[in-house]
């Protein structure tokens, strides 16, 4: 992703490119250093279930890239909840500056 923002965490990479409006989207990449076909996709399955939950909060048109990195595969949704929010939070796209499974404190 070209002229976007990025921010890296243990579990994660978050690609951000804030857009100028319409349609807000998410895109996932999780290569074969994360584990085999069954794993690769619990954790796509992990990370949408957990972007979706966010769109909303994000500006109009701004498009995401989440990478999986390897300790990915071991993590729990809460875990992987946690990565993405700091990531969000160091971007500076995230509207709240604490959470729990997604939801303002």
């Amino acid at each position: 992703m070209r002229g976007g923002a990025r921010a890296g965490r243990r579990r994660l990479v978050l690609h951000a490119l804030a857009g100028s409006g319409g349609q807000t989207r998410a895109g996932f990449v999780v290569s074969k250093a994360v584990g085999n076909s069954v794993v690769r996709h619990r954790v796509v399955r992990r990370l949408r279930h957990l972007v979706a939950d966010r769109l909303g909060t994000l500006p109009d048109g701004s498009a995401l890239v989440v990478r999986a990195l390897p300790p990915a595969a071991t993590a729990s949704s809460a875990e992987l909840g946690a990565d993405l929010d700091a990531a969000l939070r160091r971007l500076s796209l995230a509207p709240y500056s604490a959470t729990t499974n997604g939801t303002a404190v």
